[in-house]
């Protein structure tokens, strides 16, 4: 059986009075446990950014804008796949929540940088848009997994 406790006198009283037996004040019921999981938009997340000009990336990088207090951090692809995602053994490891195990693959190819979704559960952005297929990137597009935002640059 369960319980319902007063908040003035602290009398134990049954799941289904509403009032103290002891007191009389008014009881206040827990409506449950709180949601657990968060969802983040794309416009939920606004904050000032720098320019892009002070990072000191050599060659193309993922540079962290917002989320996750880590705005400046930068990553530079060192393969030809770059997986980015909450588990620690991602080239790019972004430890949220909001983030898959396995979120996403940044892929070099011709020349060109690729951002593919692995059927993450909040979806990866590309310039506020949700990508269902592989993204080609240009210098300066914002992409945002989870809550983290970040540009990717080409230098």
């Amino acid at each position: 059986m369960s319980f319902v406790y007063c908040p003035e006198c602290g009398f134990q009283n049954p799941e289904a009075a509403n009032y103290c037996s002891k007191c009389g004040a008014l009881l206040v019921k827990d409506e449950g446990g709180a949601e657990t999981t968060q969802t983040y938009t794309p416009e939920e997340i606004a904050v000032e950014d720098g320019p892009l000009d002070e990072i000191a990336a050599e060659g193309p990088a993922l540079v962290v804008r917002s989320g996750g207090g880590r705005a400046g951090e930068h990553f530079s692809p060192q393969s030809d796949r770059t997986t980015i995602g909450r588990s620690p053994d991602n080239d790019v490891f972004l430890d949220d929540v909001t983030v898959s195990r396995k979120h996403a693959v940044l892929v070099q190819s011709a020349g060109e940088f690729r951002i593919e979704d692995l059927g993450s559960l909040n979806g990866t952005f590309v310039n506020r848009r949700r990508i269902d297929s592989a993204t080609r990137l240009e210098s300066g597009d914002e992409v945002q997994i989870g809550k983290y935002r970040l540009s990717f640059i080409s230098k």
